[in-house]
């Protein structure tokens, strides 16, 4: 006769997560922004020259870090007034402050993928607090050989908190630019081979 044994099956725990430093891939990538503006419904844009490194932690995520680097003069919304506008010295000054960074302080797991990311925004001469929602997409290995991760996020910023102008802004044409910004992110990035890092 076979002997009854009892078999405890636990319950599969979390899926560990993509692990290692990544790097943002600029052509698969976008950081974009969208603003109201009185006379049509937003001004959109982005910015065409950044660089991002991740440092992921599969296993405990909110160890991991994100850095971000903007160079304020890549705005481009497709209209050479308006860039002219937000690059000069009443908004980003780009002349004086060329570069835009955000570095993370802390990570929340908000459940299905979505991360609470806390951190650091500086603007000019300005470091203040902001936080952006972030979803992450499912991690993939290329033809060649290559592990990206991706992932969106959002976050609204405010003008006159940052430096950028008090109140609504004077656009060209006497009419006028709100002073909440919604800053969009959709970042691809490639995981740094172990040669390479060092």
């Amino acid at each position: 006769m076979f002997r009854r044994r009892e078999v405890t099956v636990l319950p599969a725990g979390r899926p560990e997560g993509p692990t290692g430093i990544y790097i943002v891939d600029p052509v698969r990538s976008t950081i974009g922004f969208s603003v109201r503006h009185t006379s049509i419904a937003h001004v959109q844009g982005k910015f065409t020259a950044f660089e991002r490194i991740l440092k992921l932690d599969g296993s405990r995520p909110s160890r991991s870090e994100i850095h971000l680097s903007v160079q304020t003069g890549s705005l481009d919304t497709g209209s050479p007034e308006l860039d002219a506008q937000g690059t000069g010295p009443d908004c980003l000054d780009s002349a004086t402050f060329p570069l835009m960074a955000f570095r993370s302080t802390g990570i929340r797991d908000a459940g299905d993928e979505r991360y609470r990311v806390s951190g650091h925004l500086r603007i000019k001469d300005l470091e203040l607090p902001v936080h952006i929602d972030v979803e992450c997409g499912p991690a993939s290995r290329a033809v060649h050989g290559q592990d990206r991760v991706g992932f969106v996020g959002t976050t609204t910023l405010h003008r006159s908190e940052r430096g950028l102008g008090a109140g609504p802004a004077p656009a060209p044409g006497g009419s006028l630019i709100s002073d909440t910004v919604r800053l969009t992110l959709g970042i691809s990035a490639v995981r740094v081979r172990r040669a390479e890092s060092a």
